[in-house]
């Protein structure tokens, strides 16, 4: 049996929320398992199904010998940083989002589910992020970091104060009144944001919005949860090809009523997005919008950066706004920032410098990445009940398998980094050949939801995994889609059919015709993946 590692920290403290974990037992050989139940392929699959399943290493990790850098990079990612100017995991701010990985991803699954009030940063697995936009062109605000930052390193102020922001909870109702034919109800909701002007802190220091936005209230602010980490190198280990065929494939069957993201198929697979790489580096693969890869240049080795704003030498810069030099600006003629730091040209030079001493070393980048790639994903559970295998051939019957794409085979896995760190590529975990199992097309869609994700388009989540978020997590609900809004499986397949104009209208219907006893097979199987 492999090593399941067992990790303290917040680790300990899920434990009390979960029970005693006791690893799952790896397959008796004399009994064969379906090819299915390795989800990560035999290099990227954990039997261990506790609470700890998506802090494991990969069978890959460990027999590349990399056992012990996954863990110094597992006890970076666990750990806050701090705002000390020396020692461990030193150097968070000047402003930043969250102090580590953990916050935001609790036991390394998604975000918890966010309750109705005051949205709190400040709570252990709240990994629900804001996003403020401009609803006319759904730009985000030149004011604020695309990932607004809730707190400030003294004497640095908080570009956004989270406590003046509230989370209301409203109810949504469907063309069926949340009812199955056969009686059984259902509930719909979405999450209405309020953040008045006086929460932004350049606001609060005079600056005034060309555009009138921020005077007027009349941006919008949304919710995104972050997606659990684990299974990404499998994931960057897809062909380049393999998915552009994808695109290919979905737009010529013509079945989707949105048709294909116009920033990336138009006639034809082109590279675009908002962070545009040389074409070389392939399509891009990762967050909801699709504005990352390869897993290197993807967004867990970017948040560690905008995230706790802790430099490195490859980012020798701070994450402000997306204007760049606005809290700059107004910070630096703040009195008691400037009391507490320097004069006003001191604060800007800081603030704006492009040649920052690295706060986290190379070989602690490499740690955090090694880690990051060697995230495995869990086997399928219950792969011989009948329940479970009637809800897997119902799921592909009713067509949730188009765009949950139920497999991939990886390539030959040659790890490519668009930024050419120091090499470090040469000592990442590796993944070839290996059939696994993320029920993804790797694509994004529309489900035209009630208050939906910021341009409606949206990268279709990978399904593995995602029936032990409560167990990983000690959340009350399942957290799933994009805001957290669905707080099971039937209120997630639901919203996916809530308009007619969603490109998963159709096997939605198909499901609302189920009975009750194929209904239940279907929820069975999807949490048994």
């Amino acid at each position: 049996m492999k090593k399941s590692f067992l990790f303290l920290g917040v680790g300990a403290m899920m434990l009390t929320l979960t029970g005693c974990p006791s690893p799952g037992p790896d397959p008796d050989p004399d009994d064969q398992m379906p090819e299915w139940y390795y989800t990560g392929g035999e290099l990227g699959t954990t039997t261990n199904t506790s609470s700890m399943t998506f802090r494991q290493p990969t069978p890959a990790t460990e027999n590349a010998g990399l056992g012990q850098f996954f863990a110094q990079g597992d006890n970076i990612a666990e750990k806050d940083f701090v705002t000390n100017a020396t020692g461990r995991q030193h150097g968070l701010g000047p402003v930043y989002v969250r102090a580590s990985c953990q916050h935001c991803h609790p036991n390394y699954s998604h975000g918890t589910s966010i309750p109705e009030g005051t949205y709190n940063a400040k709570d252990q697995g709240n990994g629900t992020l804001l996003v403020v936009i401009n609803p006319a062109t759904q730009a985000y605000v030149p004011w604020l970091a695309g990932m607004p930052q809730l707190f400030g390193a003294a004497p640095f102020k908080a570009p956004l104060n989270p406590d003046m922001i509230t989370v209301t909870w409203k109810t949504a109702v469907d063309e069926h009144g949340n009812r199955f034919a056969d009686g059984e109800t259902y509930e719909l909701r979405y999450p209405e944001v309020k953040m008045p002007k006086e929460a932004v802190y350049v606001y609060n220091q005079g600056y005034r919005d060309p555009d009138g936005l921020l005077e007027s209230e009349g941006y919008e602010v949304k919710l995104e949860n972050t997606i659990g980490v684990y299974g990404s190198g499998l994931l960057d280990a897809i062909k380049d090809e393999d998915i552009i065929a994808q695109y290919e494939k979905e737009a010529a069957d013509g079945k989707l009523k949105n048709g294909l993201n116009p920033a990336f198929w138009n006639g034809g697979f082109q590279q675009s997005g908002y962070y545009k790489n040389d074409p070389q580096w392939g399509p891009k693969r990762f967050t909801y919008a699709l504005t990352r890869g390869p897993l290197m240049d993807g967004a867990g080795a970017n948040a560690i950066w905008n995230i706790t704003n802790v430099t490195r030498s490859d980012r020798q810069s701070h994450y402000l706004d997306l204007n760049g030099t606005i809290y700059a600006e107004y910070a630096s003629k703040d009195p008691e920032v400037q009391a507490g730091f320097g004069t006003e040209q001191e604060i800007r030079d800081y603030l704006l410098s492009k040649t920052l001493p690295a706060e986290m070393s190379d070989d602690e980048f490499t740690q955090v990445m090694i880690w990051h790639r060697g995230l495995a994903v869990p086997a399928a559970r219950n792969v011989k009940d009948s329940a479970v295998l009637r809800g897997r051939e119902v799921f592909s019957q009713i067509g949730c398998d188009y765009c949950h794409r139920p497999t991939w085979t990886t390539g030959a896995d040659e790890v490519r980094d668009p930024n050419n760190f120091k090499g470090f590529t040469a000592q990442m975990p590796r993944y070839p050949n290996q059939k696994i199992w993320p029920y993804t097309d790797m694509i994004q869609h529309k489900l035209c939801m009630e208050n939906d994700i910021r341009t409606g388009w949206c990268r279709t989540t990978p399904l593995w995994g995602r029936g032990l978020h409560r167990k990983a997590t000690g959340d009350r609900y399942d957290a799933r889609l994009h805001d957290t809004r669905a707080r099971d499986v039937i209120e997630a397949i639901m919203w996916h059919g809530y308009s007619p104009q969603s490109d998963a209208y159709w096997p939605t219907q198909q499901f609302y015709k189920l009975n009750k006893e194929d209904r239940d097979a279907v929820v069975a199987f999807i949490n048994a993946i």
